[in-house]
């Protein structure tokens, strides 16, 4: 199983516009950053982790000639807003391709871009998803993807597991029952926003002292901010990383 970190910045991205700060100045290509998602590569399958604001500019720049799954954690404008990129990978394959999240995500997503999931009479445009509601683990192309439940501020949002790896994007904070699911992983990529708080996001220090318990040999913090220079990783203990736009891991699926 290959995993690529597609985007790891927040929902402004890095640079963000207007601004001239060390790290959106900064000439380390670690530090631009496109919004948060990832690619799992499993048996010449790909499936998608959210459809970013900055999705074809993602799989353009990786190479990616198909999707055969997306996976949504919610519905936050910065993680689904590139849906319609989908329409390349339609037209080249003519597939329509089942997408997976909550319940609530779903009707957001069903309401937001309907042309996405059913035909308008006379419009021409083809259905690019199917959705599928998920509460529960379910198989898909041999992997078994746990979804795991996720407080992101007021709202919710779901990470999710695959054999020992786990991706948490945009979150406060882990339930209890949540992390029951989460011992025994090898590589965890986590919502470590910046080095300042934030009310809806974990910052640096909020993530690594939520995860410690788990004793996660590997842990990667993603969805940054401007406030965040990759040079400033030596300030992490170790086993910690920052994330960067490219980057890419290969672990056994289960």
């Amino acid at each position: 199983m290959k995993i690529t970190i597609l985007g790891c910045g927040t929902s402004t991205g890095v640079p963000m516009v207007g601004c001239s700060c060390r790290v959106c100045s900064s000439g380390d290509p670690r530090d631009k950053r496109s919004r948060a998602s990832i690619l799992i590569r499993h048996q010449e399958r790909n499936i998608l982790v959210d459809t970013s604001t900055d999705l074809r500019t993602q799989a353009l720049r990786q190479g990616i000639d198909a999707i055969d799954a997306v996976l949504f954690t919610h519905a936050h404008a910065d993680h689904v807003n590139g849906i319609d990129d989908l329409r390349g990978f339609y037209f080249s394959h003519r597939n329509i391709v089942p997408c997976y999240g909550s319940a609530g995500t779903l009707k957001i997503l069903q309401s937001g871009f309907r042309y996405i999931f059913q035909e308008h009479e006379c419009s021409g445009y083809a259905p690019l998803l199917t959705a599928h509601e998920i509460s529960a683990p379910f198989e898909l192309f041999g992997l078994k993807i746990i979804p795991v439940p996720l407080i992101h501020g007021k709202t919710a949002s779901l990470g999710y597991r695959i054999g020992s790896f786990a991706y948490l994007t945009d979150c406060s904070a882990i339930p209890e029952s949540s992390m029951e699911l989460l011992h025994g992983l090898q590589l965890l990529v986590i919502d470590g926003l910046r080095w300042s708080g934030h009310p809806f996001h974990f910052n640096i220090e909020g993530a690594i002292a939520a995860t410690r318990k788990l004793s996660v040999p590997r842990i990667v913090l993603t969805h940054l901010t401007h406030e965040t220079a990759y040079s400033d990783r030596g300030k992490l203990p170790a086993g910690v990383e920052f994330a960067y736009d490219g980057l890419e891991f290969e672990l056994p699926p289960d």
